[in-house]
């Protein structure tokens, strides 16, 4: 096939974040079989030796620049941002990374036909995507996370940041998502939490996975009393979730364990999160070489997610490496890891109690981090490797036909 995938987030070096994660990984398994041509944008922070190395995955790299739009300030911005939204049905995140050049390029490259899918890797590249398409193309978008679920979720949890915009945008975001929707031939979601907020709508759910070779089990149980989360430190959803670990979680343990630490492994982290290195035991340590190493000297990986939609990397990632898990519901969906018929993979906790008693548990317990370690790694083995995730994503390019309603 000849598979068009438009990203506007450049997904190259893969370990930058969860969106670059899953679209690097699918476009490098299904350059393997097919020919790709990827339309993205470039920031300021990508530089020519990462373009150049991208380039080797892709019969065509076509790279426009972010568009940078000024923001109006003050709540008269905001009231123009969401007058445009409510009268145009667009988010003003997704008008904001819509290149005019892109889309003329995307226009001529699908009118010439050179192309039989297309792929928009995240639900706000769909703003590229003309509706008459579905009708002779095979057009999917890979959505990630369900938006009207999010804004829904963090409303609901109390976690929004501005819970007025967040109230009023959500049956404008509910609006919107059922609009782009109805354009594709299939939507591709990563748990079934999102499946079925999107039950209307051909859905297939397609998780994410792990390059093995990236994230080797570990050789030896290091013991001891350190704590490690990882993500991207400029994400909301990871920002909320380090924040209740460092000032909840690990103080009550510190009382416990007076040498228990948390290492916080990430890109771009904030000013909020930078700050927390002055509490006792905490380390940020921005981004670096190989997360796998850091995963391999904690004993415990925390992923207390209160927000955010969809499968974990992290959560994956922690599992492939072989430290032991203790997550919320949130940091497990979609993960099948305790439960009638199920082999314990991973402990949970939702309260700051059920941490620092999960937590503990696995301090004072080898075999009980032997016994989730080993059951974690043969689970990401048989299900959630990369090449497991890519030839299901390839079956879903292959085989979505036109949906009746685009007739």
């Amino acid at each position: 096939m000849k598979i068009l995938m438009l990203s506007s987030t450049f997904p190259y070096p893969p370990g930058r974040g969860g969106t670059q994660v899953r679209t690097f990984n699918l476009l490098k398994y299904l350059s393997q079989r097919h020919s790709i041509t990827l339309a993205t944008l470039s920031s300021h922070d990508v530089t020519d030796r990462e373009i150049e190395e991208l380039r080797q995955y892709v019969q065509e790299l076509a790279i426009f620049p972010r568009p940078q739009i000024p923001l109006g300030l003050g709540w008269q911005g905001k009231v123009q941002r969401f007058g445009r939204f409510l009268w145009e049905g667009t988010p003003p995140n997704v008008l904001s990374i819509y290149s005019p050049a892109m889309q003329n390029w995307v226009d001529e490259f699908v009118e010439a036909g050179k192309c039989d899918a297309i792929a928009c890797e995240h639900s706000v590249n769909e703003i590229y995507v003309r509706p008459e398409w579905a009708k002779r193309l095979r057009t999917v978008v890979n959505i990630h996370s369900s938006v009207y679920g999010t804004c829904r979720q963090i409303l609901e949890t109390g976690t929004s940041e501005k819970p007025l915009r967040d109230r009023l945008n959500l049956p404008l975001l509910a609006r919107y998502e059922k609009r782009y929707c109805s354009k594709f031939s299939r939507i591709v979601v990563t748990t079934e939490e999102d499946r079925r907020q999107l039950q209307n709508f051909p859905t297939e759910v397609i998780p994410n996975g792990v390059d093995l070779a990236k994230f080797p089990y570990r050789q030896v149980d290091p013991g001891g009393h350190r704590l490690i989360f990882i993500g991207a430190m400029d994400n909301l959803a990871n920002i909320d979730a380090v924040r209740f670990l460092s000032l909840e979680v690990l103080p009550a343990l510190q009382q416990r364990y007076p040498d228990a630490t948390l290492t916080i492994v990430g890109s771009k982290p904030v000013a909020e999160v930078l700050a927390l290195r002055s509490r006792p035991g905490i380390t940020v340590t921005g981004q670096v070489p190989s997360m796998a190493k850091y995963l391999h000297q904690a004993t415990v990986c925390a992923v207390p997610m209160r927000i955010g939609l969809g499968i974990k990397n992290k959560t994956l990632e922690a599992m492939a490496a072989g430290t032991p898990v203790v997550a919320s519901d949130r940091g497990l969906e979609g993960l099948a890891v305790d439960g009638e018929g199920s082999p314990l993979r991973a402990l949970r906790g939702n309260q700051l109690e059920e941490y620092v008693e999960a937590i503990s548990c696995l301090f004072e317990d080898g075999q009980l981090r032997e016994e989730l370690s080993v059951n974690a790694r043969s689970l990401i083995e048989t299900e959630y490797t990369w090449e497991i995730i890519g030839q299901r994503y390839e079956q879903v390019l292959k085989d979505c036909l036109v949906p009746p309603h685009l007739l």
